[in-house]
């Protein structure tokens, strides 16, 4: 077993509150490491824990747990936790996780869960969770990036913004969706079970340059680059429609985001919605 075997990883770094009077991690320790690195598996494939279960119409829930040690790790050691999908049974799925310490393999932790229904009967995995988890373990992308008119996308775009700006941000109902809707080109990034995750718009500001706006990332799958995936489709679209130049409205929250992707910011901070915005523009 070795860090390479594992698309995903965790990194974590060892806290004073997870040694032991032997100064070595604490034993049960490892488990909370893995299921830290269950988490992070889930966030990888794009799929919101408790959005994605209801659709699948079950959870997983442990049926076995069993941890391998080989070394210890102390506090501070910086560890990487890989998490991996070995095998698929009827109802079941076993994972394999491996924690190092460098190249060094301190751990191993086996899980099988058991996939059930509300009552906890135990139930066939569902196809769409199979394919899920065999194309993830094959590299595949787990998002699919749709562009369109409102027409086409605003059912899925307006349900995932009325989650992040409404409800998570306290922006008001009556001016998420606006007159600019209908005439801009929109990309909602689908996840493997057809749910939306992420969303994006693309409009006119002035002759020339174009408006990015909108951007939405489901609260589950931030950090996983989804949202950068949509950022690039819009901003490639104004690029290959003659464009110059991309401006958009950051939350100041989103900058680093933003500048990642080679805005830079103009101008000084104001609200918008109650919330501190920067201008950003990006210059082809």
């Amino acid at each position: 077993m070795q860090p390479e075997d594992f698309r995903c990883k965790q990194r974590l770094t060892v806290r004073w509150a997870e040694v032991d009077a032997q100064k070595i991690v604490f034993n049960a320790h490892y488990m909370l490491y893995a299921d830290v690195a269950v988490t992070e598996y889930w966030r990888q494939m794009a799929m919101p824990y408790e959005a994605s279960w209801a659709k699948l119409g079950g959870e997983l829930y442990v049926k076995k747990a069993d941890v391998t040690y080989h070394a210890a790790a102390v506090m501070g050691d910086v560890l990487d936790v890989g998490m991996r999908c070995s095998k698929q049974g009827n109802s079941s799925l076993q994972f394999e996780c491996g924690i190092f310490r460098g190249r060094q393999l301190l751990n191993t932790v086996q899980l099988v869960y058991v996939f059930a229904d509300a009552d906890r009967k135990p139930q066939p995995v569902p196809q769409p969770l199979r394919d899920a988890l065999t194309a993830f373990e094959a590299g595949e992308d787990m998002v699919t990036l749709q562009s369109g008119s409102w027409n086409d996308l605003g059912r899925a775009a307006e349900r995932l913004r009325m989650q992040v700006f409404v409800h998570e941000q306290g922006v008001p109902a009556e001016i998420e969706v606006d007159e600019f809707d209908p005439i801009c080109r929109h990309v909602v990034a689908f996840n493997r079970l057809g749910q939306a995750v992420a969303t994006g718009r693309l409009l006119t500001d002035a002759p020339g340059v174009a408006r990015v706006g909108r951007m939405a990332v489901d609260r589950a799958v931030r950090g996983s680059r989804v949202g950068r995936w949509v950022l690039d489709s819009l901003v490639e679209t104004a690029r290959e429609r003659g464009d110059s130049a991309v401006v958009l409205h950051a939350q100041c929250q989103a900058q680093s985001f933003y500048a990642r992707a080679g805005f830079v910011a103009e101008g000084g901070i104001y609200q918008d919605a109650g919330i501190d915005h920067v201008t950003m523009r990006k210059v082809f």
